[in-house]
């Protein structure tokens, strides 16, 4: 199995997942356009996706899903809950293209066996997805206001896990954000900041997980270099060596680096 974070952040997000013959697309957050030449790029063709997996109904995430979906054929998997958010945003999908899943119940597509599991978030029915390919095992943990037991414990054993690590609190606090938007990111519904990914991690550390790629970074509140210091802080903190534990990031406006995962 190998994924390839192809952009990751505030403005946009989509993620390609492949292992066993199936390709797999987690989001389609920018134009459709772009998002095609992100995949030309990480050496897929559009046609060649088994499917389109959305985590929850905000633009960020399925701006591109309707013209993907119609023009390449592609099904669309999502919950009810996103279903319903999502459709007055990517439009009418045929319906031989729909497919609806029910969170915390795995599937099939190819080869790859898919659970979503829920994640607390401001939107219907948010979640996060866990890929299982022989003995490998990735996890995409984003847009999530805290980490509980459950998702720590679903997200156990990753062999590579792509976790939020949206923002800098302090950057938050002191930028140009209205008080709404700053409470929102801030809240149990809103999204991970460096130090909360920091302590996620050091739990995960506990449970197996030793390989991490920070993702969904603000455009406004943060940056690729202080999220990774900031997250190693917290690490080193927990007296996990930097050795002990492989740490990169997801570029929030370009294609990212391809993972192998054994």
């Amino acid at each position: 199995m190998w994924f390839c974070p192809l952009y990751s952040g505030s403005s946009g997000n989509a993620l390609l997942i492949a292992a066993d013959g199936a390709a797999i697309l987690v989001d389609a957050g920018l134009p459709g356009r772009v998002v095609a030449d992100a995949l030309a790029e990480a050496g897929v063709a559009p046609e060649q996706l088994s499917g389109l997996l959305i985590t929850h109904e905000h633009s960020d995430h399925v701006k591109g899903v309707g013209v993907l979906a119609r023009r390449y054929g592609l099904p669309v998997y999502a919950n009810a809950g996103t279903w319903r958010g999502m459709l007055p945003l990517i439009g009418e999908i045929p319906s031989a293209q729909v497919r609806i899943f029910e969170t915390e119940r795995d599937f099939y597509l190819g080869g790859v066996n898919v659970l979503p599991f829920k994640t607390p978030h401001d939107a219907n029915e948010s979640v996060g997805f866990v890929f299982r390919c022989g003995g490998s095992k990735l996890s995409i943990l984003t847009d999530a206001g805290r980490v509980n037991e459950r998702m720590l414990d679903v997200v156990a054993g990753s062999s590579l896990i792509l976790i939020e690590s949206n923002h800098d609190v302090d950057m938050l606090k002191a930028g140009r954000y209205p008080y709404p938007l700053k409470k929102r990111i801030l809240g149990d519904f809103g999204h991970l900041s460096n130090d909360a990914c920091g302590a996620a991690l050091t739990a995960l550390y506990g449970r197996g997980v030793r390989r991490a790629v920070l993702g969904h970074l603000s455009r406004e509140n943060n940056f690729e270099s202080l999220a990774l210091e900031t997250v190693r802080g917290v690490l080193r903190a927990s007296d996990i060596p930097d050795q002990a534990f492989a740490l990169s990031v997801a570029h929030r406006d370009r294609v990212g680096e391809r993972y192998q995962i054994d």
